[in-house]
Protein backbone atom coordinates (compact mmCIF):
# COMPACT_ATOMS: atom_id res chain seq x y z
CA UNK A 1 0.00 0.00 0.00
CA UNK A 2 1.19 3.49 -0.76
CA UNK A 3 2.69 5.42 2.12
CA UNK A 4 0.52 8.38 1.10
CA UNK A 5 -2.72 6.55 1.88
CA UNK A 6 -1.61 4.19 4.63
CA UNK A 7 -3.01 6.40 7.39
CA UNK A 8 -6.42 6.72 5.71
CA UNK A 9 -8.30 3.76 7.18
CA UNK A 10 -11.84 4.72 6.20
CA UNK A 11 -14.97 5.12 8.31
CA UNK A 12 -15.02 4.35 12.00
CA UNK A 13 -16.17 5.63 15.37
CA UNK A 14 -16.24 9.28 14.30
CA UNK A 15 -18.78 8.53 11.55
CA UNK A 16 -20.96 6.57 13.98
CA UNK A 17 -20.94 9.41 16.49
CA UNK A 18 -21.69 11.97 13.80
CA UNK A 19 -24.61 9.87 12.52
CA UNK A 20 -26.21 9.74 15.96
CA UNK A 21 -26.11 13.54 16.17
CA UNK A 22 -26.76 14.59 12.57
CA UNK A 23 -29.34 12.03 11.40
CA UNK A 24 -32.23 13.29 13.57
CA UNK A 25 -31.52 16.85 12.39
CA UNK A 26 -31.35 15.81 8.73
CA UNK A 27 -34.64 13.93 9.02
CA UNK A 28 -36.29 17.15 10.19
CA UNK A 29 -34.73 19.33 7.51
CA UNK A 30 -35.46 17.03 4.54
CA UNK A 31 -37.98 14.33 3.62
CA UNK A 32 -36.22 11.06 2.83
CA UNK A 33 -37.71 8.25 0.78
CA UNK A 34 -35.55 5.17 1.23
CA UNK A 35 -35.89 2.05 -0.92
CA UNK A 36 -33.98 -1.22 -0.86
CA UNK A 37 -31.81 -0.49 2.17
CA UNK A 38 -32.39 -3.98 3.55
CA UNK A 39 -30.12 -5.19 0.75
CA UNK A 40 -27.07 -3.68 2.43
CA UNK A 41 -28.00 -4.38 6.03
CA UNK A 42 -26.16 -7.71 6.31
CA UNK A 43 -24.41 -8.08 2.97
CA UNK A 44 -20.88 -7.67 4.28
CA UNK A 45 -18.32 -6.11 1.95
CA UNK A 46 -19.71 -4.36 -1.13
CA UNK A 47 -18.86 -1.48 -3.44
CA UNK A 48 -21.68 1.08 -3.52
CA UNK A 49 -21.95 2.96 -6.83
CA UNK A 50 -24.18 6.05 -6.63
CA UNK A 51 -24.87 8.63 -9.29
CA UNK A 52 -23.37 12.01 -8.45
CA UNK A 53 -25.37 15.23 -8.81
CA UNK A 54 -24.64 17.07 -5.55
CA UNK A 55 -22.11 17.48 -2.77
CA UNK A 56 -24.74 15.96 -0.45
CA UNK A 57 -24.97 12.58 -2.21
CA UNK A 58 -22.35 10.80 -0.12
CA UNK A 59 -23.35 12.55 3.11
CA UNK A 60 -27.01 11.53 2.83
CA UNK A 61 -26.12 7.96 1.90
CA UNK A 62 -23.74 7.63 4.84
CA UNK A 63 -26.37 9.01 7.20
CA UNK A 64 -29.20 6.79 6.05
CA UNK A 65 -27.33 3.50 5.53
CA UNK A 66 -26.92 2.95 9.29
CA UNK A 67 -23.61 1.25 8.48
CA UNK A 68 -20.15 2.69 8.13
CA UNK A 69 -19.41 3.68 4.54
CA UNK A 70 -16.01 4.88 3.40
CA UNK A 71 -15.86 6.99 0.24
CA UNK A 72 -13.23 8.18 -2.16
CA UNK A 73 -12.98 11.96 -2.38
CA UNK A 74 -10.88 14.27 -4.48
CA UNK A 75 -7.41 14.90 -3.09
CA UNK A 76 -7.99 18.65 -3.30
CA UNK A 77 -10.02 18.40 -0.11
CA UNK A 78 -6.73 17.76 1.69
CA UNK A 79 -5.49 21.22 0.68
CA UNK A 80 -8.09 23.05 2.77
CA UNK A 81 -7.92 23.43 6.53
CA UNK A 82 -11.72 23.18 6.60
CA UNK A 83 -11.82 19.64 5.20
CA UNK A 84 -8.40 17.97 5.50
CA UNK A 85 -9.14 16.68 9.02
CA UNK A 86 -12.93 16.42 9.05
CA UNK A 87 -13.45 14.51 5.80
CA UNK A 88 -10.96 11.68 6.53
CA UNK A 89 -12.50 11.38 10.01
CA UNK A 90 -15.87 10.85 8.32
CA UNK A 91 -14.44 8.06 6.16
CA UNK A 92 -13.08 9.82 3.09
CA UNK A 93 -10.07 8.31 1.33
CA UNK A 94 -8.49 10.95 -0.92
CA UNK A 95 -7.78 10.04 -4.51
CA UNK A 96 -5.48 11.86 -6.90
CA UNK A 97 -7.50 11.98 -10.11
CA UNK A 98 -4.41 12.43 -12.27
CA UNK A 99 -4.25 8.63 -12.39
CA UNK A 100 -1.28 6.26 -12.21
CA UNK A 101 0.29 5.20 -8.92
CA UNK A 102 -1.31 8.04 -6.98
CA UNK A 103 -4.82 6.88 -7.88
CA UNK A 104 -3.87 3.25 -7.30
CA UNK A 105 -2.88 4.08 -3.73
CA UNK A 106 -6.45 5.10 -2.93
CA UNK A 107 -7.73 1.81 -4.34
CA UNK A 108 -5.27 -0.02 -2.07
CA UNK A 109 -6.76 1.78 0.93
CA UNK A 110 -10.27 0.99 -0.34
CA UNK A 111 -9.34 -2.68 -0.64
CA UNK A 112 -8.33 -2.68 3.01
CA UNK A 113 -11.77 -1.33 3.95
CA UNK A 114 -13.56 -4.00 1.94
CA UNK A 115 -11.45 -6.82 3.33
CA UNK A 116 -12.69 -5.77 6.76
CA UNK A 117 -16.18 -6.62 5.51
CA UNK A 118 -17.31 -3.01 5.26
CA UNK A 119 -19.01 -0.87 2.61
CA UNK A 120 -17.06 1.34 0.25
CA UNK A 121 -18.61 4.00 -1.96
CA UNK A 122 -17.24 5.26 -5.25
CA UNK A 123 -18.93 7.50 -7.81
CA UNK A 124 -18.45 5.78 -11.19
CA UNK A 125 -18.91 9.09 -13.02
CA UNK A 126 -15.85 10.44 -11.24
CA UNK A 127 -17.23 13.94 -10.69
CA UNK A 128 -20.57 15.66 -10.19
CA UNK A 129 -22.84 15.95 -13.18
CA UNK A 130 -23.17 19.64 -14.02
CA UNK A 131 -26.50 19.26 -15.82
CA UNK A 132 -28.16 16.44 -13.90
CA UNK A 133 -27.64 13.84 -16.63
CA UNK A 134 -26.02 10.45 -16.02
CA UNK A 135 -22.57 10.08 -17.58
CA UNK A 136 -20.34 7.21 -18.65
CA UNK A 137 -18.80 5.32 -15.76
CA UNK A 138 -15.10 4.83 -15.09
CA UNK A 139 -13.99 1.26 -14.41
CA UNK A 140 -12.38 1.77 -10.98
CA UNK A 141 -15.38 0.40 -9.04
CA UNK A 142 -15.47 -2.77 -11.14
CA UNK A 143 -11.71 -3.21 -10.79
CA UNK A 144 -11.98 -2.88 -7.02
CA UNK A 145 -14.89 -5.33 -6.73
CA UNK A 146 -13.03 -7.91 -8.81
CA UNK A 147 -9.90 -7.47 -6.74
CA UNK A 148 -11.78 -8.27 -3.54
CA UNK A 149 -14.50 -10.55 -4.95
CA UNK A 150 -17.40 -8.53 -3.56
CA UNK A 151 -20.61 -7.33 -5.28
CA UNK A 152 -21.20 -3.99 -6.96
CA UNK A 153 -24.37 -2.26 -5.76
CA UNK A 154 -25.91 0.51 -7.90
CA UNK A 155 -27.44 3.38 -5.95
CA UNK A 156 -29.82 5.98 -7.32
CA UNK A 157 -30.04 9.38 -5.62
CA UNK A 158 -32.81 11.76 -6.68
CA UNK A 159 -33.49 15.25 -5.31
CA UNK A 160 -30.10 16.29 -3.95
CA UNK A 161 -29.37 18.45 -7.00
CA UNK A 162 -32.48 20.50 -6.25
CA UNK A 163 -31.29 20.89 -2.65
CA UNK A 164 -27.70 21.83 -3.42
CA UNK A 165 -26.65 22.04 -7.09
CA UNK A 166 -22.95 22.01 -8.01
CA UNK A 167 -21.17 25.27 -7.03
CA UNK A 168 -23.91 26.31 -4.58
CA UNK A 169 -22.73 26.73 -0.99
CA UNK A 170 -25.99 26.67 0.98
CA UNK A 171 -28.54 23.85 0.69
CA UNK A 172 -32.28 24.37 0.52
CA UNK A 173 -34.32 22.89 3.33
CA UNK A 174 -37.60 20.96 3.47
CA UNK A 175 -37.14 19.33 0.06
CA UNK A 176 -37.60 15.65 -0.78
CA UNK A 177 -34.78 13.15 -1.38
CA UNK A 178 -35.13 9.61 -2.70
CA UNK A 179 -32.32 7.06 -2.32
CA UNK A 180 -32.79 3.69 -3.98
CA UNK A 181 -30.47 0.74 -3.44
CA UNK A 182 -30.36 -1.48 -6.51
CA UNK A 183 -29.81 -5.21 -6.89
CA UNK A 184 -26.28 -6.45 -6.12
CA UNK A 185 -24.24 -7.31 -9.21
CA UNK A 186 -22.29 -10.53 -8.69
CA UNK A 187 -18.77 -10.31 -10.16
CA UNK A 188 -17.68 -13.84 -9.26
CA UNK A 189 -18.18 -15.09 -12.83
CA UNK A 190 -15.34 -12.80 -13.92
CA UNK A 191 -12.80 -13.31 -11.14
CA UNK A 192 -10.43 -15.13 -13.50
CA UNK A 193 -10.55 -12.16 -15.91
CA UNK A 194 -10.10 -9.33 -13.45
CA UNK A 195 -7.59 -7.50 -15.65
CA UNK A 196 -9.61 -7.85 -18.85
CA UNK A 197 -10.66 -4.35 -19.93
CA UNK A 198 -13.68 -5.73 -21.77
CA UNK A 199 -14.92 -7.29 -18.53
CA UNK A 200 -14.34 -4.07 -16.60
CA UNK A 201 -16.23 -2.13 -19.26
CA UNK A 202 -19.19 -4.54 -19.28
CA UNK A 203 -19.57 -4.52 -15.50
CA UNK A 204 -19.32 -0.74 -15.43
CA UNK A 205 -21.91 -0.34 -18.18
CA UNK A 206 -24.22 -2.71 -16.31
CA UNK A 207 -23.86 -0.59 -13.18
CA UNK A 208 -24.65 2.59 -15.12
CA UNK A 209 -27.70 0.99 -16.73
CA UNK A 210 -29.03 -0.01 -13.31
CA UNK A 211 -28.42 3.49 -11.95
CA UNK A 212 -30.36 4.92 -14.88
CA UNK A 213 -33.26 2.59 -14.04
CA UNK A 214 -33.17 3.75 -10.40
CA UNK A 215 -33.01 7.49 -11.13
CA UNK A 216 -34.71 7.97 -14.49
CA UNK A 217 -31.82 10.18 -15.61
CA UNK A 218 -31.03 10.72 -19.25
CA UNK A 219 -27.81 8.87 -20.08
CA UNK A 220 -24.90 10.37 -22.00
CA UNK A 221 -22.20 7.99 -23.15
CA UNK A 222 -19.40 10.47 -22.54
CA UNK A 223 -17.25 11.08 -19.50
CA UNK A 224 -18.35 13.93 -17.25
CA UNK A 225 -15.97 16.80 -16.62
CA UNK A 226 -15.87 19.66 -14.13
CA UNK A 227 -17.06 22.01 -16.84
CA UNK A 228 -20.14 21.73 -19.00
CA UNK A 229 -18.30 20.09 -21.89
CA UNK A 230 -17.73 16.33 -21.94
CA UNK A 231 -15.21 13.94 -23.42
CA UNK A 232 -16.72 12.09 -26.37
CA UNK A 233 -16.35 8.30 -26.50
CA UNK A 234 -17.74 5.46 -28.55
CA UNK A 235 -21.30 4.27 -27.97
CA UNK A 236 -21.65 1.86 -25.07
CA UNK A 237 -24.08 -1.04 -25.11
CA UNK A 238 -25.29 -3.35 -22.39
CA UNK A 239 -25.15 -6.70 -24.23
CA UNK A 240 -28.36 -8.66 -24.81
CA UNK A 241 -29.19 -12.33 -24.76
CA UNK A 242 -27.89 -12.80 -28.28
CA UNK A 243 -24.51 -11.33 -27.32
CA UNK A 244 -24.85 -8.61 -29.95
CA UNK A 245 -22.87 -5.70 -28.55
CA UNK A 246 -21.33 -3.05 -30.72
CA UNK A 247 -18.41 -2.38 -28.38
CA UNK A 248 -17.69 -5.27 -26.02
CA UNK A 249 -19.65 -8.16 -27.58
CA UNK A 250 -19.76 -9.91 -24.23
CA UNK A 251 -23.00 -11.86 -23.54
CA UNK A 252 -24.56 -11.10 -20.18
CA UNK A 253 -27.89 -12.95 -20.23
CA UNK A 254 -29.85 -9.69 -19.80
CA UNK A 255 -32.61 -8.40 -22.03
CA UNK A 256 -31.20 -6.49 -24.97
CA UNK A 257 -30.89 -2.89 -23.93
CA UNK A 258 -28.84 -0.01 -25.30
CA UNK A 259 -27.58 3.06 -23.51
CA UNK A 260 -27.76 5.73 -26.19
CA UNK A 261 -25.88 9.02 -26.04
CA UNK A 262 -27.83 12.23 -26.34
CA UNK A 263 -27.44 14.49 -29.33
Amino acid sequence: MSQNNRHFSGAGAAQRRARRVVLPVANRLWRFNLEGFDAIKDIGAAVLCPNHVSFLDSAFLMLQARREISFVGKAEYMDSWKTKVLFPMMGMIPIDRSGGERSAAALDAAEMVLRRGELFGIFPEGTRSRDGMLYKGHTGAARLALRVGCPLIPVGVVGTREIQPPDKIMPKFFREVTIRIGRPIDVSRYLDRSEDHMVLRELTDEVMFEIRELTGQQYRNVYATKKSESIETARAVVPGQDGDASLENIPSGRDARQMQPTA
